[in-house]
């Protein structure tokens, strides 16, 4: 468990990564996700939507040290442009950011923002969406080859073999957030697995594989079409 919140969070002090981490992620993503929603819920009372939206999403940057953020836009870098994949691993290493990052981090915050003005708050549609990303995360470094090699942090998952999370943090996460709304929480979990995927399958056809980075950015793309799409039904 201080493993997994160590990797996914500035908390828990320094601890390597160790593979028997990621039967944790759904869990950890499930209580950051709770942890957001209570901000969510307490803000909604004392500011209006815009505002509060808006303090979600930094709460939501807050409580994960902006790491998944960092691989979103160093993603986008790398990913998007017409580059050869050595390239796009290098410019994905490279600590400054260029016009895709900037664009794509500016739109998704632009959209998380906005989704959560729209709906009343919700710790369990949060809880559920949160627990579906870092599912989606333990599952593409169990299936998914590793782009760099032997290098970059998340390598220390690939030494051993773990009992497979998706089943169980799927399912977790569509019954949290059907508890929220039966049908429409469940829709948003599974449209935002299936962005979230489709980023990964994007890294594999540019550069092979996943890194920390893509995890990082499947995990916010996943949480932000599931927010979009819960944002549907509205207030």
């Amino acid at each position: 468990m201080r493993r997994a919140l160590s990797f996914l969070t500035p908390f828990a002090g320094a601890h390597d990564p160790a593979p028997t981490a990621l039967l944790w992620f759904p869990i950890v993503g499930a209580l950051l996700g709770a942890t957001v929603g209570a901000v969510w819920l307490v803000a909604d009372r004392l500011w209006p939507p815009l505002v509060t939206g808006a303090l979600v999403v930094v709460a939501d940057l807050a409580v994960t040290g902006m790491l998944h953020f960092d691989g979103l836009v160093d993603s986008a870098d790398g990913l998007l442009p017409h580059l050869d994949p050595d390239r796009r691993l290098a410019v994905m290493s490279d600590p400054n950011t260029g016009a895709f990052g900037v664009a794509v981090g500016v739109g998704v915050l632009s959209l998380r923002g906005a989704a959560l003005a729209a709906m009343r708050p919700s710790v369990l549609l949060l809880a559920g969406l949160w627990c579906a990303s870092r599912t989606l995360m333990a599952a593409t470094i169990v299936r998914v080859p590793y782009a760099r090699g032997g290098g970059g942090l998340a390598s220390a998952f690939l030494t051993a073999r773990v009992r497979p999370v998706a089943a169980e943090g799927v399912l977790s996460a569509i019954v949290l957030a059907a508890l929220w709304r039966p049908f429409p929480g469940a829709l948003s979990v599974l449209a935002g697995l299936a962005a979230g995927l489709g980023v990964v399958r994007l890294a594999q056809r540019r550069i092979g594989g996943f890194t920390g980075d893509v995890l990082g950015a499947a995990g916010m793309v996943a949480e932000t079409v599931g927010l979009v799409v819960a944002a549907g039904w509205r207030r």
